[in-house]
């Protein structure tokens, strides 16, 4: 059995997915479509750079992430459909949403976490003098990209930039201590807004998984305030580093966190971060247990 994964190249988590598990699984993977039994779609639009002859004598397995159903192509959809031969998401929420679109069989499992890029730092002190910060910061977290790429200045909607704000200026009422932590792309929206409410940040735009890991490790609490997700990835990667995390809704939120870590605006007060339920929910995803569950969906598929 070989694999072959589609590429991305957007400097995206699915650009490290796709090299994680060449990493892992060199055995069961080919970088050659033409010598693969099984042909990973690994983003739908990564489809169109896939050989037509390929997807049609091949099995074919895709990955979808989430939906906006507001700029969704149904005809775009259907182009892809017809060489698809199971789906495969990582949270059940884009599974109902992918059940109104086909019969075909779609497999819900979250992305492995590699738990050498990301694992719980027990002296915390160290790291913040390490990053400038004082022991008695209350540090709250963000790194992902919430700017639309056009202008980098309007919101990113789904992302919830303004919910994320929204919270942190409720936090910071209440604890002038507080000092928000960005990391990721496209963070212009949320620091122009942070200047203008004067609430303190730091900004690492581009760091490597050891710089990444130690941010996770020094933060008070994450904040995941998106509005659609697939994902996201930082709440396996919160989870396995023992971060407090709390999110609205979405993705696989209700999969991995406490129900008491997951909040709207109007129960943001009494929301609370779970490390220890969200640590043991995240745990099984860890590599090798996480890739391992992949390995034998695609077992299943070349068996079929």
């Amino acid at each position: 059995m070989k694999i072959f994964l589609s590429k991305i190249n957007e400097s995206w988590i699915i650009d490290r997915i796709r090299n994680e598990w060449y990493q892992n699984c060199p055995n069961i993977s080919t970088t050659k479509s033409s010598s693969a039994d099984i042909v990973w779609i690994i983003s739908p639009w990564s489809v169109k750079g896939v050989d037509k002859k390929t997807l049609r004598t091949k099995k074919v397995l895709c990955s979808y992430y989430h939906f906006e159903f507001d700029k969704f192509s149904i005809d775009e959809f259907r182009y892809l459909d017809q060489y698809v031969d199971e789906y495969h998401v990582i949270c059940k929420k884009t599974k109902l949403d992918l059940q109104k679109l086909t019969n075909k069989k779609i497999t819900s499992i979250p992305f492995w976490v590699d738990t050498k890029k990301f694992f719980y730092i027990e002296d915390k002190i160290i790291l913040r003098h390490l990053f400038g910060l004082h022991s008695k910061d209350f540090l709250v977290g963000s790194f992902q990209r919430d700017t639309e790429g056009h202008d980098l200045e309007s919101p990113k909607l789904i992302k919830g930039p303004d919910i994320f704000l929204d919270a942190v200026k409720k936090i910071y009422e209440k604890n002038s201590k507080t000092k928000i932590v960005l990391s990721g792309t496209r963070r212009q929206y949320i620091i122009k807004i942070l200047k203008n409410l004067g609430i303190p940040f730091i900004y690492y735009e581009m760091v490597n998984f050891d710089t990444l890991n130690k941010l996770y490790n020094l933060l008070d609490l994450y904040i995941v305030s998106s509005r659609i997700e697939g994902g996201p990835q930082a709440i396996l990667e919160c989870g396995i580093t023992r971060t407090p995390v709390i999110s609205t809704d979405v993705g696989i939120a209700p999969e991995i966190l406490d129900k008491k870590s997951i909040f709207s605006l109007d129960s943001f007060s009494e929301c609370r971060p779970n490390v220890e339920y969200a640590y043991k929910k995240s745990e099984k995803y860890g590599i090798p247990n996480g890739i391992k569950l992949f390995e034998n969906l695609f077992k299943e598929i070349y068996e079929s």
